[in-house]
């Protein structure tokens, strides 16, 4: 027997995984947190904290700050030695929880008489998930005036083109709401 499949229901196929990719993948997920009395336009100029300790690898650490650079150039704010706030980044990676699992159930009833059990086995391995935060400071007062922290998901084993890549997804989220409206 002869399936015709008609492009109106091939579009919807594509679609739906398309769909099904995006969400499996997993997004950047970003809260904020700001001193609503905050004047923003008085930060033009900013500098990272010299002692800073980012959690990254020492490769990860350069590829987020050139990232950065470059975001927060885009925005009008520069680079400098005499900064009017100062950036402190800070990450941790952990294990996600793990949302798939198979079902096992055994059932039986009748006659008005009833029962079940049911067991989850986890299936696939942990997920790691990797956060990152990024405090802004007044270098003259020395006080925070806006952060926002990145939850996305963490694959150690790709390339450093996919590395980048995904720390610059990152800071373009976490900057799209800098400064708050």
């Amino acid at each position: 027997m002869y399936l015709e499949v008609n492009s109106m229901d091939m579009k919807l196929f594509n679609s739906l995984l398309l769909l099904f990719l995006c969400i499996s993948c997993g997004s950047v997920r970003v809260s904020y947190d700001y001193e609503r009395e905050t004047d923003f336009t008085n930060y033009t100029t900013y500098n990272y904290y010299p002692d800073m300790e980012t959690g990254l690898s020492e490769f990860d650490t350069r590829r987020l700050l050139r990232v950065l650079d470059n975001e927060m150039q885009s925005k009008g704010i520069l680079l400098s030695e005499e900064p009017d706030f100062l950036i402190n980044i800070t990450s941790n990676t952990f294990q996600g929880a793990q949302n798939n699992s198979v079902g096992v159930g055994l059932g039986g009833g009748g006659r008005n008489v009833g029962g079940g059990v049911s067991i989850g086995i986890p299936v696939g391995q942990p997920k790691l998930e990797r956060q990152i935060r990024f405090d802004f400071v007044d270098s003259q007062k020395d006080a925070l005036f806006w952060s926002a922290q990145s939850e996305s998901a963490f694959k150690e084993d790709v390339t450093p083109e996919i590395r980048e890549q995904k720390l610059r997804e990152i800071v373009q989220k976490v900057l799209s709401k800098y400064p708050p409206k």
